[in-house]
């Protein structure tokens, strides 16, 4: 194969043709034609012993044209990129296919490049980062969820209230018939919970064991198809009631529930845990903020392929993690499985994407401006951390990632490094002083993967399934 025509765009593209000899073109044709022939039938001819010579001219000399070029395309593009030099990302386009009288054949590519970019300052920067202080009513909350959790439930013989725990019989009924999806018997219904269509809890509360009451109730406009905006009516038994008994918050509490042998001394665990958490909250921040800094120096133009693509990744990751592990299943029929529509996608996963993308870059582009390079101990010394931190053998995450994927990691590590170790955390009244301009830069910048995904997550809304209850199993399926 030829390259020729290399021509690099103002617009950050390429273009290059690349030309196969009539021998490659007739290899190629040839390797089509064994591949194909055991499915062609020609009267005369037992399936798949037509010679080619007699398919070509029942079809025509071009019947195998397609997959022969098919088979040379990804070799002509790798060629092509290889002799020019190029750094490309996303997918190339094929803009000219030519076979020749001679049986030669050209293809034409156009392919967008790496884009070109020009560092800014990335050394030396400065940031907000807050102080991590613990306030005794955080520590109050994190004991009052440790009670809760070890709260007894008590039976109560008293009317019902909000906040009590009502195991109810319930059966709805539309126009005098009943509904599908409305009726369940002993279900527990926490009072108070919003987790029944508006103006259910309310109603049971005042109820007393075994009283049976008729509830009118109007589903929402924006509920189910056939209930939207109807008045049905619940028949509602009242079975029994519970409360939620707190432990007391004493030593003998702490001992139960902790290593430790006094309220005090969980007390503090408690507080240093929260003030761990702040910490490494307020470090995150620090560094997104730095980071950020440093991208909104840098001068470049990201192509949109490279966006694209990372939106993608980000999409299948997310995907994997409900057990979706097609990688051949298209983007959209993926989004559409997912619960996952334009506004989504344009809200958080894109912009997400572009922040990871220009992240890339930025790095990318200190470890070529400080000619960061590895070692192979160092390599070796990565790799095994690596694998510690997923449980794995340093073998299988080397086989499965490959050597030169590791090494760019850990250099993309050594230029975050590097750029946090120059950052300069201001406090006090510095940091009072930036402390306004740090709100809108919060908003503004995108989410990482993890919390992305989590926003793409369609919303969990029992109200708008076609009965009351959210995800608990009916009467029938408890007595199956």
């Amino acid at each position: 194969m030829i390259v020729k025509n290399v021509e690099k765009k103002e617009n950050n593209t390429a273009a290059f043709t690349v030309e196969s000899d009539a021998a490659e073109f007739e290899a190629a044709v040839q390797g089509a034609y064994l591949k194909n022939k055991g499915s062609i039938y020609i009267p005369g001819f037992r399936k798949g012993k037509a010679p080619r010579q007699v398919v070509e001219g029942m079809y025509g000399r071009e019947v195998f044209y397609q997959d022969a070029l098919d088979e040379l395309a990804p070799k002509a593009y790798e060629q092509g990129v290889t002799e020019g030099e190029l750094r490309v990302v996303g997918q190339p386009k094929i803009t000219d296919v030519t076979v020749t009288e001679e049986r030669t054949a050209s293809y034409t590519f156009e392919v967008e490049l790496y884009p070109v970019v020009k560092l800014g300052q990335y050394k030396g920067l400065s940031a907000v980062k807050d102080v991590p202080e613990v306030d005794d009513s955080e520590v109050d909350a994190e004991l009052e969820k440790v009670r809760k959790r070890n709260a007894r439930k008590i039976s109560v013989e008293r009317e019902a209230q909000m906040g009590d725990t009502a195991n109810i019989d319930f059966d709805g009924f539309l126009d005098g018939e009943r509904f599908d999806g409305g009726k369940a018997e002993g279900f527990d219904l926490v009072l108070g919970s919003n987790s029944f269509v508006p103006g259910f809890e309310e109603q049971v509360v005042g109820m007393k064991i075994g009283e049976e009451k008729d509830l009118d109730i109007t589903f929402p406009e924006e509920y189910v198809e056939n209930l939207a905006g109807k008045a049905v009516v619940f028949k509602v038994r009242l079975n029994s009631l519970t409360v939620d008994e707190l432990p007391e918050l004493d030593d003998d509490f702490a001992q139960d529930v902790s290593e430790f042998d006094t309220l005090e001394a969980y007390k503090e665990s408690i507080k240093a845990e929260l003030l761990k958490k702040h910490e490494e909250a307020n470090e995150s921040d620090f560094r997104n903020l730095i980071m950020k800094q440093a991208t909104d120096n840098m001068v470049v133009d990201v192509p949109d392929s490279m966006i694209r693509d990372k939106a993608e990744e980000i999409v299948r990751s997310y995907a994997r993690n409900f057990g979706m592990n097609d990688a051949e299943m298209p983007l959209d029929e993926l989004l559409k499985m997912m619960g996952i529509d334009s506004a989504s996608m344009n809200q958080t996963i894109l912009p997400s994407a572009e922040f990871q993308v220009r992240n890339e870059i930025l790095l990318n582009a200190v470890i070529e401006e400080e000619k960061i390079e590895n070692t192979e101990e160092e390599i070796d010394e990565y790799l095994n951390k690596v694998a510690d931190s997923v449980g794995a053998k340093a073998e299988d995450v080397l086989n499965y990632f490959g050597r030169d994927y590791i090494s760019a990691e850990l250099k993309k590590e050594k230029a975050n490094d590097l750029i946090f170790s120059s950052a300069v955390a201001e406090t006090g009244e510095a940091a009072e002083e930036k402390k306004p301009a740090r709100k809108p830069r919060k908003k503004a910048e995108p989410k990482p993967e993890e919390e992305a995904a989590e926003e793409k997550k369609p919303a969990r809304k029992p109200r708008k399934k076609a009965e009351p209850k959210p995800e608990e199993e009916t009467a029938e399926e408890k007595s199956e």
